[in-house]
């Protein structure tokens, strides 16, 4: 079993359900909680398409992190298979959970000694996060050894860029990202925010612009900017139960760009929380964020 290591992430990756169990990627889950229930985000959870109408009703949102123990859970079977782990966390900049998953690994190192545990903090959220676990993982097919994709991720993950607007401030209010009065007086006014997602890993306030559609077309105006010479043989789209949107953005990507391959999916309920429906958010490789 010498050198066998398994990559392993959190939900907050967002990838679809589909590219999971083709990659048998195991999963460390944060929960959320939504007019009072519990979910656990595995076991039990909502389909994206009932959280959101749920959140369109006014009902509130709270998200869990992982505890040390949920993060044990699921890195141990490994390693007493003899396998090391290479876990790529949430960004710590909105949530605890790489420090739980850290506390846990260090706990882990000291009863397998002879186990390597690898927890790398992905700065990034969504898609985001999940563009980063696709690369890794196409990485390791290639052959690559747990250090070398290490490494590669420590490289890139500020390459990463995230940028997202959403179609209602409120939810953003309700998630502490803007005042009450700039949600007001926004939502009056037909402002839109786009942001993103800093070298902290915390989502910051780019700039606004009047309208939905040239909220989306300034996504796509910032790739331009900031794509040129960096690989992006797939751009990944995630979006808060707005499908229509997220198309209408991969098909500025395709006409400005030429870029074919995408991966277009919900932002899932941890990060949704926060975000809101009608979120768009565009992930890419660039020479900053």
């Amino acid at each position: 079993m010498a050198g066998k290591y398994v990559i392993t992430c959190n939900n907050t990756a967002d990838l679809p359900q589909e590219f999971i169990e083709k990659n048998g990627l195991p999963i460390a889950h944060l929960g959320y909680s939504i007019d009072g229930e519990d979910y656990d985000g595995d076991q039990k959870k909502l389909d994206p398409k009932d959280f959101y109408a749920l959140m369109r009703e006014g009902k509130m949102t709270k998200t869990h992190q992982v505890s040390p123990e949920g993060a044990r859970a699921v890195i141990e079977p490994f390693l007493q298979q003899g396998y090391d782990v290479l876990h790529i966390a949430f960004s710590s900049g909105l949530s605890g959970t790489c420090g739980s998953t850290e506390v846990a690994a260090q706990e882990l190192r000291e009863q397998y000694p002879e186990r390597k545990i690898e927890v790398v903090d992905s700065l990034c959220a969504s898609l985001g996060e999940g563009l980063l676990v696709y690369r890794a993982l196409k990485l390791k097919s290639e052959g690559k050894t747990l250090d070398e994709v290490r490494d590669w991720l420590y490289e890139n993950r500020l390459h990463l860029c995230h940028y997202f607007t959403v179609d209602d401030l409120n939810f953003l209010y309700r998630g502490g990202r803007v005042s009450k009065t700039a949600a007001f007086f926004g939502t009056m006014l037909g402002i839109k925010p786009v942001l993103h997602v800093d070298d902290e890993g915390h989502l910051i306030p780019l700039t606004k612009v009047r309208g939905r559609r040239q909220s989306l077309q300034k996504l796509v105006d910032y790739m331009e900017e900031l794509a040129a010479g960096r690989q992006n043989d797939i751009v990944f789209i995630s979006h808060g139960d707005c499908q229509e949107d997220a198309q209408y953005v991969a098909d500025e990507v395709k006409r400005r760009l030429g870029i074919e391959n995408f991966i277009i999916n919900y932002v899932g309920p941890t990060i949704g929380a926060h975000s809101g429906p009608g979120t768009v958010a565009l992930f890419f490789f660039g020479e900053k964020r």
